[in-house]
């Protein structure tokens, strides 16, 4: 699909950027976290964003047993791999390279995501995306996107954009949210092209690059970095450039923020401390995800 490119009055520059943290999760699984909690006001409404991606089956086998969730939204991206995925509302799936999994956790969910392979390469991300307080006791819920389910914008210079959510070109992504207003890109940019997205003034923005070197504005990011872009005013979207001699690789993420308070403790994120507690109870007395 051919569309012509839309031309910005001014990109948003880079605020600064941040380098993912190694950690664990679930049964040892290997990730960096690239999205922490100190960042979760100033990336309203995102409150996390984790990145794995690893040939050793040590470092994934492990997966995610059995877990709860509360209050949120998460948003598994593959890269490569597979992984089944099954939970308390009777859901039961497979995420394979390519397919996108949007799961609204709600007033409560209990699920696991465990590999469906011994060896090879796992890698993707997982970005958690927060609900409005008059959303996050509401039904759970999970929209399984496979791989061809998924838009692919492709442009005249080669630039291929998969249309996670939002939308980019006139194309409306394979997810839309009407509070938080999610954009989620993956893009990839062969030698000396660029190109630019629109993004609302009032939303928050950042990109992550997992590919390649990409100018931002003026600033190069380089692989494995993440880039809060600034809410300059008057700013109406951002402009990226691959860098070099090969091709780039990028997420461009932003979306509405949702101005509440933001309280988590541990798979539970909601307004307040009464609430977490709650959630704990619920969970301990079995009745979490009934």
């Amino acid at each position: 699909m051919n569309t012509p490119t839309p031309t910005l009055t001014l990109s948003r520059t880079v605020e600064r950027q941040v380098r993912g943290q190694p950690t664990s999760d679930g049964d040892g699984v290997k990730l960096t976290r690239v999205l922490t909690q100190p960042l979760q006001r100033r990336l309203d409404p995102f409150l996390m964003l984790d990145a794995f991606g690893s040939d050793a089956a040590s470092d994934y086998i492990g997966g995610f047993p059995t877990h709860p969730h509360r209050g949120f939204e998460t948003v598994t991206y593959m890269l490569a791999g597979r992984m089944r995925h099954q939970d308390s509302v009777g859901n039961v799936g497979l995420l394979e390279p390519g397919s996108l999994q949007w799961m609204t956790a709600g007033r409560g969910i209990l699920h696991s995501e465990m590999p469906e392979q011994e060896e090879g390469r796992m890698a993707g991300f997982q970005l958690w995306v927060n609900l409005a307080a008059k959303d996050k006791l509401t039904a759970p819920g999970y929209q399984d996107v496979p791989p061809a389910g998924v838009p692919v914008v492709t442009l005249a210079d080669g630039v291929s954009v998969r249309v996670l959510a939002g939308a980019t070109r006139g194309v409306t992504g394979a997810v839309t949210r009407p509070t938080t207003e999610p954009l989620y890109l993956d893009v990839t940019l062969p030698p000396g092209t660029a190109f630019e997205q629109p993004i609302p003034g009032t939303h928050n923005a950042f990109v992550y690059v997992f590919g390649g070197v990409v100018d931002v504005a003026g600033t190069p990011v380089e692989s494995d970095r993440m880039a809060i872009l600034s809410n300059t005013e008057g700013a109406d979207g951002v402009r990226l450039e691959a860098v070099g001699d090969t091709a780039a690789r990028v997420l461009v993420v932003a979306g509405r923020p949702l101005n509440e308070p933001i309280v988590q403790y541990g798979p539970f994120v909601m307004n307040t401390q009464a609430e977490i507690h709650q959630a704990f109870e619920d969970f301990q007395r079995g009745v979490l995800a009934t």
